[in-house]
Order: C-alpha cells, then structure tokens, then sequence
C-alpha cells in the first residue's frame, strides 16, 4: 500500500479506504482504539481542540432548559430518560467522535459477526487476483469494518450538530442518559456560513435534539429502533462470487487497470465484502417508515415551538432543511450500514403523515403514537394516516 512504484498508492484519494491504508499497516490488534484515532483525526484535521468556553456552556444550557419546557409541553412526553433533568452539553468535535464511536460501535460489531459465522470465502482458484483480495478482505474484514466505521464517524463529526443527525437512538449509561452533545465548532460554523443567529441556531439545534430524545425516550418506541437496527446489522451477508467478479478482470501489471482497482475500493459492497439479503429487504420498509415517523413529529415540534421563540426560525430552518438532505460520502455509507433513507422524501413523508393525524384528530391523536408498541403505523398507514387513526378506533392490532 505504500506509495512506490509505477502504480503508487491505489487508495489515495478514497474517501474511505484512503484514510483506512494511512493505519492498517500501522497498528496492532487493537481496532476500535486505531478507528478512534482515526475518526478524531479526521474530524479536527489533526490538529489540537480548546475545550468550549464555560461562558458559552451556560448560554447554551439555559437555551436547553428553556427549549426542554417547551418541548415537554408540545408533545405531553417526559423529555428525561433518567428522571433528572435534560442536560446540553456543550462539546468540540473530538469530544462527539469519542462518544459516537462507542455509540455506534455495537451495530458495526453485530455486521462483523455475522459475516464471520458463514462460510469461509472459497474458489477463485483459476483468479489469482480475485483469490488474493477475496482472502484479504476475509482476513482483515473485522479491522476494516472498525477503521470504516472510525472514518465514517470522523467525517460525520466535521457537520455533524448534535447526537440526533442520524435520527436513532444511541446507548445510555447511568451517568450520561439525559446528556445531549452538541457539536459548537460545528454549529457556529454553519451559523457563519448562512450568516444566521448563532443564539437562534443554538436555540434550534436544543429544540431538535430534546425532541428526538423525548420520542426515543418512549420505551416502545426505542425498542423497535433498536430491534430493527440490530436485525439489520445482523442481516448482511458475504457476496465472494461477487467480489471475484468485479476484481477478476483486473490486470496488476497495468496501471490503467489499476484505476479501476481504485474506483472499486471506493465502494462499500467491496469495502464491506456484503451484500443486503432478503431479510433486509424485509426490514427496510418497517425501518424507513419509523424514522418518517419520528423526523415528522419532531420537525412538527420544531414548526411549534420555533414560530415562538425564534425570531429567525423561518430562514433558519429552511437553511437547516436544505442542509440536511445534501447527502455526502458518510452520509451514503451510513444509510447502506443502518438500512436508513434520510432523503427529502423521508422527510416530507414523515411531514405528511403528522398532518393528516392532526388535521384529524388534533395533538391528542398525534399523542396516541405513544400510547403502546401496536399503536406505531404500519408502513401502508404511514402514508394513509386515516388507516391509522381508523385502526387505533376499531381496537384492531397493528
């Protein structure tokens, strides 16, 4: 892999397996501590971070408690998992990388073990080139999964704004259950660049955050989420025939044949060495339509108590909107890792299946979403609200 010879380095300029190579020839078995390492070089260019100043803490934790009333008042929902007190914290994009490794590092696990129980990869004999990638890639699959996921962090960790940008809910400790981070080189940045308020950003951001955490703090509803992501993660399975496929008719001995080695270890099929089953499938719609749910609820929430307190909410959020449907490199590798579609369409299904349960039957009808685990909508009732309100009155299951 290093940079020598005619061919030089095959994954320079990988928006993944570029940052991997820097590493993997570097490190010993400690995977998770190389994907660290990696994700927080990534996220801060390499460079040292100052901890937030303790004046802009408390400003941002007095929009949070402000924001938390609010929210608790708009959705009738404990914002609390824990019973104390919601609490913002203000953090860099280290700190953020740090706990979102640890966060996600349980569903890229599960995606490891479970192409690690099948088969070994096996043929390719009459490829050399396909025979060598294919054990590579079964050697070294449990270190790339790790410093993919390190990478995919670490780019997320340069936009990422708080803990809810992938709208999931995230592991809880009993010390940081009701502990929200938000990312403020990240937030003043963006409130830079659009030349918005950095208060009413702030404000915003607490609103979102505190409202994503109410609705995950319904026990039936992160039960289901993370049912269904771990089933999920579970579910990939090896694709060698695959893999001999696209790499057989590579020529190590041609350097032009060796760009398109390069433009294949840009793709998670390869990167991974997976490919989505039917119980995926399966999954997929009962995923998608769960997360319309709650970015609906929660946007409907932000529309709410937005239009009260931000004096900018308007052009602010029609920034943020925009903002969050312009897909990047991390952003595609996470919807192929988590089975999430996180388009405008998501979105706007989601808007629209709040609309018509409140046009309806008003707040109180949104309210009944967390009554119990059968009252969450089907994928069919998601787009037909009246099905769903119909089907809640007739007491039939879901």
């Amino acid at each position: 892999m290093a940079d020598e010879g005619p061919l030089g380095n095959p994954f320079e300029g990988m928006p993944f397996l570029g940052d991997i190579a820097k590493l993997l020839g570097q490190q010993g078995g400690m995977a998770w501590d190389s994907a660290r390492q990696l994700a927080i070089g990534i996220a801060t260019d390499g460079t040292s971070e100052a901890n937030v100043d303790p004046v802009e803490r408390m400003s941002i934790e007095q929009l949070a408690r402000v924001a938390d009333l609010h929210v608790a008042d708009v959705t009738g929902l404990s914002t609390s998992v824990s019973g104390r007190a919601v609490v913002a914290v203000p953090a860099n994009r280290t700190r953020w990388v740090m706990d979102s490794i640890e966060a996600y590092r349980p569903l890229v696990e599960r995606l490891a073990g479970a192409l690690g129980a099948q088969e070994p990869v096996k043929g390719a004999d009459d490829d050399q080139m396909a025979g060598m990638f294919a054990g590579m890639f079964q050697m070294l699959q449990p270190m790339v999964l790790a410093m993919t996921a390190g990478s995919m962090v670490g780019h997320l960790g340069r936009r990422s704004l708080g803990q809810y940008d992938l709208p999931i809910p995230r592991p809880a400790t009993a010390t940081n259950a009701d502990e929200l981070l938000l990312v403020v080189p990240n937030l003043d940045a963006l409130a830079d660049e659009w030349s918005l308020t950095r208060d009413d950003l702030r404000l915003w951001i607490c609103v979102h955050e505190i409202g994503h955490h109410a609705v995950f703090g319904v026990p039936h509803v992160r039960a289901e989420m993370d049912d269904l992501l771990q089933r999920y993660a579970s579910g990939f399975r090896n694709d060698p025939a695959a893999l001999e496929d696209r790499i057989g008719e590579i020529d190590p001995s041609d350097p032009a044949s060796m760009g398109q080695l390069q433009e294949l270890m840009g793709s998670p099929d390869v990167v991974l060495g997976a490919i989505t089953s039917p119980e995926q499938d399966a999954l997929r719609p009962r995923i998608e339509a769960l997360v319309a749910v709650v970015v609906g609820v929660v946007d409907h929430v932000l529309d709410i108590v937005g239009a009260k307190l931000i004096p900018s909410y308007p052009m602010l959020t029609e920034a943020l909107r925009r903002r969050r449907v312009e897909a990047t490199e991390a952003d595609r590798f996470v919807e192929r890792l988590f089975g999430l579609e996180l388009g405008q369409a998501t979105y706007d299904r989601g808007s629209a299946f709040v609309d018509g349960v409140v046009e309806r039957a008003g707040e109180e009808g949104l309210r009944r979403l967390w009554a119990d685990r059968r009252n969450l909508p089907t994928p069919p009732e998601v787009d037909a609200p009246g099905l769903w309100l119909a089907r809640l009155d007739l007491g039939l299951p879901g």
